[in-house]
């Protein structure tokens, strides 16, 4: 009896785990789009500006990690193509963030999952009867997330 408890708690620290990396993915994604978003902020400020001046003007580039003397003429089309690029970019992160918000949903209806102070008159119940496991309670509250 004592191996079964063990290997649940066990089981309870996996899912857990695997519930907390789905969950940083997500807010990785996250915060690369908003990342992307302050990269189109700047490229239209740019784009704004450059579209203001004379089109035989120097201008200078960054272009990997070396800077590059180009006319606005040259510079503008590239601007332009490289926020059209990360719009797209910004697209796809969202449906996948998309996607593995459902995946977390399903993960965590499968498994009971509950975050913890949501429900709190749930969460109560749910605290009291496994704080018998030092080990799994522990992680659990830790954790902020409770497995039933």
């Amino acid at each position: 009896m004592a191996s079964t408890a063990g290997k649940q708690k066990h089981l309870n620290w996996i899912v857990v785990a695997t519930f907390q990396r789905m969950r940083q993915e997500q807010r990785n994604m996250a915060s690369k789009a908003a990342e992307l978003e302050m990269d189109i902020n700047e490229h239209s400020l740019v784009i704004d500006t450059l579209k203001e001046v004379d089109p035989s003007r120097k201008c200078f580039r960054l272009v990997g990690g070396v800077l590059v003397e180009r006319t606005v003429k040259e510079v503008l089309p590239a601007l332009e193509n490289n926020k059209e690029q990360i719009s797209k970019v910004i697209e796809t992160i969202n449906t996948q963030m998309q996607a593995k918000g459902r995946e977390l949903t399903e993960y965590r209806e499968r498994y009971n999952i509950r975050l913890v102070g949501e429900g709190e008159g749930d969460t109560q119940g749910q605290s009291a009867a496994p704080s018998g496991n030092s080990e799994g309670g522990g992680s659990k509250s830790g954790a902020g997330v409770l497995v039933s």
